[in-house]
């Protein structure tokens, strides 16, 4: 359902219940520096009944990780047990910028923070001495306290959103699940390697474990025109997320082969041409991150995902106008059903 506060906030209400009556697993919402994330899921999950909701993501630097465990055991409470919880350490733009937070150590920082959220959770006492957090505070009247809401499952799942390379070995090793962006099945076996690679530290395999990418989901005859929606959104975060000088959209971009196109990209949007930022976009990279197309050309690439390790698709229809996107949605669980690889 991607950032609120865009202008299209009712047609995505409106999407969610499609989208729940229709059968699919989860709706994700993100949050930026607009709307938070938490309070858009509560609305939705008042709204639907059988669909989950989950932070895609919720950010690490805007919360203690004792808030984040109080926001998730209240909305797994409200939602009946739907909620996923999903975190990642946003950019150094937004969590110096806007949250007046440092970006530094962001791999012991998220290992911290999950430890927290997850002893809360457990309901344990919260005591934690780290490099990061320390709870409760020393020399002080602090004493160690127990979240006094029950959420309704044992274990509410826990994603992290990760492109690094360390970052997804981590994700592997502390998390129930991985939130993907720019996935393609020619280059995912690399990032399940090191997914892989961190289960097994935690004396896990990837049996389990949830590998969630989004993909921009544009219905045509004519796939090529339909890649050309998707443009503008590939380019803000290749070109223009972040700095130049760290921008981990881009980065990915690099080791998926495209280095070139994503400096020039970058140079582009930098220099505030989007429109010639976005020709840019290879159109390899935007066909093998999205489902563009026909349903029968999209069941192909369901198939593709599945058998690369997808175990969850979202699907993010790119068209505003709400028809449309509630008619892509219908061909998406068309398709699903076309690919046969799961439901």
């Amino acid at each position: 359902m991607g950032y609120w506060g865009a202008g299209n906030d009712a047609a995505n209400l409106e999407l969610a219940k499609e989208a729940d009556r229709l059968g699919y697993s989860v709706a994700w919402v993100a949050e930026a520096y607009g709307s938070d994330g938490p309070t858009i899921l509560s609305w939705v999950a008042a709204q639907t009944e059988r669909i989950d909701v989950g932070s895609a993501i919720m950010q690490i630097p805007a919360r203690t990780p004792t808030v984040t465990a109080m926001t998730a055991a209240t909305l797994d409470s409200l939602s009946g047990g739907r909620f996923r919880l999903g975190l990642g350490v946003s950019g150094p733009q937004v969590s110096e910028g806007w949250y007046g937070v440092k970006f530094d150590k962001p791999l012991g920082r998220t290992r911290e923070y999950v430890e927290i959220v997850r002893s809360a959770l457990r309901r344990e006492r919260v005591s934690h001495q780290g490099k990061h957090f320390v709870l409760p505070l020393p020399d002080g009247p602090g004493k160690p306290l127990k979240l006094t809401v029950h959420p309704v499952r044992e274990e509410i799942p826990v994603y992290l959103a990760s492109i690094g390379p360390k970052n997804l070995e981590l994700t592997g090793e502390i998390a129930d699940g991985w939130l993907a962006i720019f996935y393609s099945p020619e280059h995912g076996r690399e990032s399940l390697e090191l997914i892989a690679k961190g289960r097994s530290k935690a004396g896990k395999t990837l049996d389990g474990f949830d590998v969630v990418p989004t993909v921009s989901l544009v219905v045509d005859d004519d796939w090529r025109a339909a890649a050309d929606l998707v443009r503008p959104y590939a380019a803000l975060y290749v070109g223009g997320m972040g700095s130049r000088e760290q921008n981990f959209y881009n980065n990915l971009a690099c080791r998926m082969g495209y280095e070139a196109e994503a400096a020039e990209c970058q140079d582009l949007y930098l220099a505030r041409d989007y429109a010639g930022a976005a020709a840019k976009v290879p159109l390899g990279f935007l066909d093998s991150t999205s489902l563009l197309g026909p349903k029968a050309r999209i069941a192909e690439k369901m198939q593709a995902l599945a058998e690369s390790g997808v175990t969850t698709l979202t699907v993010s229809p790119i068209l505003q106008d709400l028809e449309r996107s509630k008619a892509a949605l219908r061909v998406a669980a068309d398709a699903l059903d076309l690919a046969g690889v799961g439901s």
